[in-house]
């Protein structure tokens, strides 16, 4: 029996969904072959919890002592959405300590959690992406003169760093743009300023598995809201994820191809969502999500169904690829 680390929690605005994909994973894990522990993480308080008691984690080594007990970990299920989880903080520490985890190592969870960086080397590999800009809290360019000087309304302004759409604003006029800004500067230091596509919301998942890239049938969102936001993401009935998407075998091929190709020279591993525009024949690189949402309404369990896997049966390709 291998004891895995299911670690949620974090120091972002995904808190409260990243402690749901824990607690989810925790109950789809195949306890036939696994031990999961919950730990949850928020800033220097890492606990394991039995009812309303903790038990505090050993942070020299990240193991566990329960009475006198002391757990050590096989591997690491990261279900940190955000910031320490997904930008290569933990990873960082999981690899000095010589544990593996279930997601990409520390210079592509990096990278890829910055939205500029990631568009700038998506771009480099002839992938199309939103015409941007980037921009800084202590910058001259936060004037809307400057931004509308490069782009042209409609407009998202949302954190540079981060995820599920927490701090993101669609502007439609110039007054907009000042609150907008002020909203993404309060999730994070970094702004980034995109031009709007239309056409239609694709995304498709890719992992790793018995030495294969897999990529899951490709899934529309369709939304309620006039975008993709954090209630439509998270409220039941707010949006609509059609699995598969009632699109072209050719744009299907397509969005699964790009996906795989960007897996393979983003250097990705574990379980990864790539998200894009379909505009007519063309694809637009939106994002890429490292640690996707794990909870029941997340994307993800959807695809893995429409696959042909049990959530369960995915989360052991997972923990077996990692280890």
């Amino acid at each position: 029996m291998l004891n895995i680390a299911i670690v949620a929690g974090g120091d972002s605005g995904e808190y409260g969904i990243s402690i749901k994909s824990g607690k989810q994973v925790e109950l789809q894990i195949d306890r036939d072959k696994y031990a999961p522990f919950l730990i949850e993480i928020s800033g220097k308080h890492w606990n394991y919890r039995i009812g309303l008691k903790k038990f505090p984690i050993d942070k020299n080594d990240f193991s566990l002592t329960l009475g006198r007990k002391k757990i050590r970990f096989d591997a690491v299920f990261i279900a940190i959405h955000g910031t320490p989880g997904e930008n290569g903080k933990l990873q960082g520490y999981f690899d000095m300590l010589n544990i593996p985890y279930t997601s990409c190592d520390v210079t592509t969870s990096a990278i890829t959690f910055n939205k500029s960086f990631c568009k700038d080397v998506v771009r480099s590999y002839g992938i199309k992406t939103a015409k941007s800009v980037h921009l800084f809290k202590d910058g001259s360019d936060l004037r809307d003169s400057a931004i509308l000087a490069d782009l042209t309304l409609p407009v998202f302004v949302k954190p540079n760093n981060g995820g599920s759409s927490v701090g993101m604003t669609k502007v439609t006029q110039r007054k907009e743009l000042k609150p907008a800004l002020d909203r993404a500067l309060r999730e994070d230091s970094e702004v980034l300023v995109e031009e709007f596509i239309s056409g239609r919301e694709l995304t498709c998942g890719v992992l790793k598995s018995e030495g294969k890239i897999i990529a899951f049938p490709v899934t529309e969102i369709i939304t309620r809201k006039e975008y993709f936001d954090f209630e439509a993401k998270y409220k039941k009935g707010m949006a609509d994820e059609i699995v598969p998407a009632n699109i072209t075998s050719q744009l299907s091929d397509t969005c699964q191809n790009i996906s795989k190709l960007l897996y393979k020279q983003l250097n990705c591993k574990g379980l990864v969502r790539f998200d894009y525009i379909c505009s007519g024949n063309d694809f637009y690189f939106l994002e890429v999500n490292t640690v996707p949402g794990m909870t029941e309404e997340s994307i993800i369990p959807k695809m893995a169904k429409a696959y042909g896997w049990t959530f369960s049966e995915l989360l052991t390709r997972l923990i077996k690829e990692t280890i």
